[in-house]
């Protein structure tokens, strides 16, 4: 019992000495999963409204320097708090008028993709030159969050948030995946550079071979985007046209804004009648054609003579083809449909939304979310159909191609018009779902990078804002408030010669996969040969 006692004394008498050594020790273990998470809120930053772009680049490189040469296990869980820390507040919207549980249950899945990433990285970060195989690597997490669950959500792009950055020129080159390697490239180099200029344990020769690379990995994404600038041009190839771009305004924000769907529709062709009032009076140029938003009349005009009647006076008064953004519902199907509206002769064409919201414009597993909450099922209550052509209007000689508000996040969708033959491109969105959100500056960004990748000009008609005018250099020309009536009128460039994004189509996205596949591939090779090694 004596010496029990004896030993019990001991160790009471050693705690206050090695506590503050555990506690200290578990803090710094906690270093590296605080620095992801908080890198990943850093990348956020980097997005609009804000013109923060070059905060990715630090970000990066903490997530490089958090994950290089740790297990992919490890990588696994810092990239999801990495995922997290960046996701969390960028999708923050879509959590505005549904409350907070579908937006963590999307970005809970989105961010598995990032914490692939993270082991991926983790795994090829003993490699030499890594940076280049962690960029492609992310990269090619994009590319599979882009096509799945239920067909991908691409939001939360690497590029879409460089529209304001000097990188913004290689969305000419090869689109969406290149200008976001370039940058995830260089802030992977920009820490690779860093721990070469910090650690001098090497060997001078490989030491030099991998400061060359770092070097590079920084410098080559930088000389790029500068050799690329001859890409960008605002200049007129076919002409131009006088585009009038109209926002009605909304009663009022939220799900039910479309409560009053009569009174939509009529701000829209209220403000129309007022543009027309102005350039009878000299006020302002008449306009070849005007675009309305999404959603602007989500009365079928087909099926009810009085919607049809609200649009005809408002062409005929501003005396132009109007794009108008309808819900039809065609055998059977329910549509959310452009509609070609000429003031002679009516609806003479249409195109259908063919990328589809998941949870907004159809419900998939409805069973199962219904058992979850009954509400989320009674606000779709009848799933959209996705349509299956490329829409391109002729309007007053000028072909527009249509990229209906979701859509404009994919690469295919808006590539799909520019291939079609369109001259322009118009994005015709319903925000008023979102209140006064970042969603809007978000989505905007989309559309200037668009513009820079297929070298034309962009409108963007919104039903409550911010719409605006977008040069095919990416630069905004005008734009509305948001919640206010008002109407853009501006000649703008036709163009009709393709970019290099837009020739080679998915090629670069393909090569950057198949480099991460080959560097991942050899990490593993490696990792393996060096487990027989040990063994033996």
């Amino acid at each position: 019992m004596t010496v029990t006692a004896t030993s019990v004394d001991e160790s009471d008498q050693l705690d206050p000495q090695t506590a503050p050594a555990s506690r200290a020790a578990r803090l710094v273990r906690l270093v590296p999963a605080l620095a992801a998470a908080l890198s990943g809120v850093l990348l956020y930053v980097s997005f609009p409204p804000r013109t923060l772009w070059w905060l990715a680049l630090p970000a990066f490189a903490v997530f490089g320097w958090v994950l290089r040469g740790r297990s992919w296990k490890a990588g696994l869980g810092l990239g999801y708090l990495f995922g997290l820390g960046f996701l969390l507040p960028l999708l923050v919207w879509t959590g505005v008028e549904v409350g907070p549980g579908p937006w963590l249950a999307l970005v809970v899945i989105e961010a598995v993709f990032v914490a692939l990433v993270g082991a991926g990285v983790a795994a090829v970060s003993k490699l030499p030159g890594w940076p280049v195989w962690a960029a492609a690597l992310w990269i090619a997490g994009e590319a599979a969050r882009a096509r799945a669950p239920f067909n991908g959500f691409p939001w939360g792009k690497i590029a879409f948030g460089q529209a304001d950055g000097v990188f913004l020129p290689l969305a000419a080159v090869g689109g969406t995946p290149v200008l976001g390697f370039a940058v995830v490239l260089c802030g992977f180099g920009l820490y690779e550079v860093v721990r070469l200029a910090v650690e001098r344990r090497r060997t001078l020769a490989v030491q030099r071979s991998a400061a060359a690379v770092a070097l590079l990995s920084v410098a080559v994404p930088v000389v790029g985007a500068v050799a690329a600038r001859p890409l960008v041009s605002d200049k007129a190839e076919d002409g131009t046209a006088t585009v009038a771009v109209i926002q009605g305004n909304v009663p009022r924000a939220g799900l039910d804004f479309n409560a009053q769907r009569r009174a939509v529709l009529d701000y829209h062709a209220r403000e129309t009648e007022r543009l027309a009032a102005e350039v009878k009076a000299g006020k302002v140029e008449q306009p070849d054609f005007v675009l309305w938003p999404e959603n602007s009349s989500d009365i079928d005009p087909f099926a009810n003579a009085d919607a049809r009647a609200v649009i005809n006076t408002a062409a005929k008064a501003i005396g132009a083809p109007i794009s108008v953004g309808g819900v039809v519902e065609r055998d059977g199907r329910l549509l959310n449909e452009q509609i070609l509206w000429d003031p002679e002769k009516g609806p003479v064409d249409t195109y259908d939304k063919r990328q589809i919201q998941p949870f907004g414009e159809y419900l998939p597993l409805r069973s199962l979310v219904g058992a979850i909450n009954e509400n989320w099922t009674s606000m779709v209550r009848q799933d959209f159909s996705r349509g299956s052509e490329p829409g391109v209007f002729t309007m007053d000689g000028a072909k527009v191609g249509l990229v209906t508000c979701y859509e404009a996040a994919f690469d295919w969708a808006v590539r799909s018009e520019v291939v079609d033959g369109a001259q322009m491109i118009s994005v015709p969105s319903n925000n008023a779902t979102f209140d006064r959100s970042e969603m809007t500056y978000q989505q905007l960004a989309m559309s200037r990078v668009r513009a820079v990748e297929h070298s034309r000009t962009v409108t963007v008609p919104v039903t409550s804002g911010v719409s605006a005018i977008i040069m095919p250099d990416g630069k905004i020309t005008q734009r509305t408030g948001m919640f206010v009536a008002d109407s853009l009128v501006q000649k703008v460039p036709l163009r009709s010669s393709e970019t290099p994004a837009t020739r080679l189509g998915i090629l670069p996205e393909i090569a950057l996969v198949l480099i991460a596949a080959g560097g991942l591939g050899w990490a593993i090779g490696a990792g393996m040969r060096a487990g027989r090694s040990a063994d033996a």
